[in-house]
């Protein structure tokens, strides 16, 4: 299998599960690796740009999903831009017990956090 690149959207206020997530694809031999764009200022046209560049490059986009992603400007704004430029999207809740899907998530699924979950998303792409 060839490696697969993976843009994560998530909010701020979730950086320290977002380190848990990309961390554990360090502790085996995996074929992907994770890209991100922590948010400095989601409204900036260069930032979008860039995001946008990074997004195109991902072979897939997975949104982690919690009860700051409602407020969470930039990641929303990365789940709309996943959709537009027609990338696989997958959400994943972090959040026990939250289950509200943005709609910028479209018809894409969200899933439970099990790495059986992720695993197959990522084998998909």
């Amino acid at each position: 299998m060839a490696n697969k690149t993976v843009f994560i959207a998530f909010a701020k206020e979730d950086e320290r599960t977002r380190d848990l997530f990309v961390g554990q694809r360090k502790l085996g031999n995996t074929p992907y690796d994770w890209t991100d764009m922590s948010v400095k200022n989601p409204y900036d046209t260069e930032w979008k740009e860039r995001v946008r560049t990074r997004i195109r490059r991902s072979d897939g986009v997975i949104a982690l999903i919690s009860s700051s992603t409602p407020n969470a400007a930039g990641q929303l704004w990365e789940i709309k831009c996943a959709r537009e430029e027609d990338k696989p999207l997958l959400g994943i809740w972090i959040e026990d017990g939250y289950r509200t899907k943005p709609v910028q998530m479209g018809t894409a699924p969200c899933k439970t956090w099990t790495w059986q979950n992720v695993g197959d998303f990522i084998d998909g792409l």
